[in-house]
């Protein structure tokens, strides 16, 4: 099984900038799928952003034209760029790969927290 390692969270005020790192310590070109989600205190984890093997991504609309998911398989790592942030970003952000659904995802990180402060 991969085992996935995030890191790059921090405090940021809004409008910063962010980007998150994923490694990964197998292939991630054998993943079909990898994801960002996070998860705010009270709240259910949701996603964010997914590519897909052939490079295809989608996001949530909540993110949508500020946030940027992005991986090189050559590093094993994915990433997430994260620009005009907002309070509402605030969470515990997760890199998860091998499942389209979060119940049946094959590996989670640990998670790394971004504070946006207003």
């Amino acid at each position: 099984q991969v085992q996935l390692v995030e890191s790059g969270g921090g405090l940021v005020q809004a409008g910063g900038s962010l980007t998150l790192s994923c490694a990964a310590s197998g292939s991630i070109y054998s993943m079909n799928v990898m994801g960002w989600y996070r998860q705010a205190p009270g709240k259910q984890r949701e996603l964010v952003a997914r590519i897909t093997s052939a490079g295809n991504t989608y996001y949530a609309d909540s993110v949508k034209g500020r946030f940027t998911i992005s991986k090189d398989n050559a590093k094993n790592t994915m990433y997430l760029a994260m620009n005009s942030l907002k309070p509402e970003d605030t969470a515990v952000y997760y890199c998860g790969g091998g499942s389209y659904v979060i119940a049946t995802m094959k590996s989670w990180g640990q998670g790394t927290q971004v504070t946006v402060s207003s």
